[in-house]
């Protein structure tokens, strides 16, 4: 699915530092009036990575295909993965207006750590990679009310775990104004827009160039809450560098895996894991009836009402959580507990709706 930034962003047409950016009109209707929350994501830097040789040297490196770009693609969702096939950092890359330049925004934790893989990877090519952690802030722009009507906690689809070669939105829209860049999150039209600003720029500077009302975030809807609502993995606390393996943190139905381009880095694990055709353990979305008044670790075990294993804990914001869980059994299971803690289960309605007769695409 395709969404414009029409239903977010104000019409502009302005030259830049980035770039020429042709004039695009926007067509205002009801879900323009929902408001939204802006919030900056301090815990995101980029880096910018540029070279005539660019496209290829990152090929080699991540889990997608840097040709979606070649055909239009605005940005791309992708994993770095270690040679043992275990992910090493979630990243967005984005397309710059500049030729030959590309943004990558991954959790500022890893940012050092992953200079210095694409550094030791570079080899002669000449490529420079700069850390723009002090020069460019990374926001996001979403309706938390966007899923409520949706998420109803009730598992009316048929899919079990089949690995989907989504392969990429083709979201082919991006803005820019007054140093401020604009793009659809590559994941799912839900999660609303990524916004690039120069660290200078501040809320309400980029607030006047959206076609919303714009909400503060408070303790209850944040971005993290809404990621976990919605199932989403992000950064160094959902998925911890060496730990995860990519299919089952929901990077193929995430449109963040071609199954389909040449080696990468880690590629052998994930490959021969496609072609058995179904993955048992993926990140659900956790529900506590009321915020828990205990703390749980990661690998915390999620027991079902017989006392059996049937997921663990990865993360909680508020009353919203993470597990990587057996989809079938925990589906099925009467009740779920976390260190005596009662939960919900559910399947995102974003997951793919194929049937269990249906066949993997080649």
């Amino acid at each position: 699915m395709v969404v414009s930034l029409g239903r977010y962003i104000l019409p502009f047409c302005k030259l830049n530092k980035y770039g020429k950016v042709q004039k695009q009109f926007v067509r205002y209707d009801s879900l323009q009036s929902s408001p939204k929350i802006l919030e900056h994501l301090k815990r995101k830097s980029l880096l910018r990575v540029r070279g005539n040789t660019v496209s290829n040297f990152l090929q080699g490196l991540i889990t997608n295909d840097m040709k979606h770009f070649e055909e239009g693609s605005a940005n791309i969702y992708a994993l770095f993965l270690n040679i043992k096939g275990r992910v090493m950092c979630d990243v967005i890359i984005y397309r710059s207006q500049e030729n030959n330049v590309y943004y990558i925004e991954c959790d500022s934790r890893v940012a050092d750590p992953l200079q210095k893989h694409l550094k030791m990877y570079r080899v002669r090519r000449k490529i420079d990679i700069d850390n723009l952690e002090d020069t460019v802030n990374v926001w996001v722009l979403f309706d938390p009310l966007s899923v409520t009507s949706k998420h109803n906690y009730q598992n009316k689809q048929e899919l079990e775990g089949l690995i989907f070669p989504c392969g990429t939105l083709n979201n082919k829209v991006s803005k820019v104004v007054d140093d401020i860049m604009m793009y659809q999150d590559p994941r799912f039209s839900d999660l609303g827009i990524r916004i690039l600003a120069d660290s200078n720029i501040d809320k309400a500077q980029i607030t006047k160039h959206l076609n919303s009302n714009v909400l503060d975030s408070t303790d209850n809807i944040t971005h993290k809450a809404f990621r976990y609502k919605l199932g989403v993995p992000e950064g160094v606390d959902d998925l911890p560098p060496g730990k995860p393996l990519p299919l089952e943190v929901n990077c193929d139905y995430m449109h963040g895996i071609s199954f389909h381009k040449g080696c990468y880095i880690g590629q052998e694990l994930t490959a021969r894991t496609y072609h058995t055709g179904v993955v048992r353990k993926r990140l659900m979305p956790l529900l506590f009836d009321e915020v828990p008044n205990k703390s749980f670790s990661y690998d915390d075990k999620i027991l079902n009402e017989s006392g059996v294993v049937v997921g663990k804990f990865r993360g909680i914001e508020n009353q919203y959580g993470l597990g990587l869980m057996r989809i079938v059994e925990s589906l099925n299971a009467k009740s779920l507990s976390l260190l005596d803690i009662k939960l919900k289960v559910s399947k995102p309605t974003w997951w793919p709706q194929e049937s269990r007769a249906q066949s993997i695409s080649g």
